[in-house]
């Protein structure tokens, strides 16, 4: 995989359920199998975010805790 292929999406400080929102809209931008890097403050996005994947066929490669929040990695279906 090359930089290319990643994008660091910067969600701090937004709230349910406008993470998930957009995390759509910008997959749905992107190509199949391109990762997209989510980076959230809303404490519901780690139920959110795993279950957009789930629903819209993409596949969470890294769901982490952060010093400010949480870090979803994922790969477009």
């Amino acid at each position: 995989m090359n930089n290319a292929d990643v994008e660091i999406y910067d969600l701090r400080g937004l709230k349910c359920p406008y993470p998930a929102i957009k995390t759509e809209k910008r997959l749905r931008g992107m190509v199949s199998g391109a990762t997209l890097t989510v980076e959230t403050t809303d404490p519901l996005a780690v139920i959110d975010i795993p279950h957009l994947c789930n629903e819209k066929g993409h596949k969470l490669l890294l769901s982490e805790k952060t010093d400010s929040g949480h870090r979803f990695v994922i790969r477009k279906g």
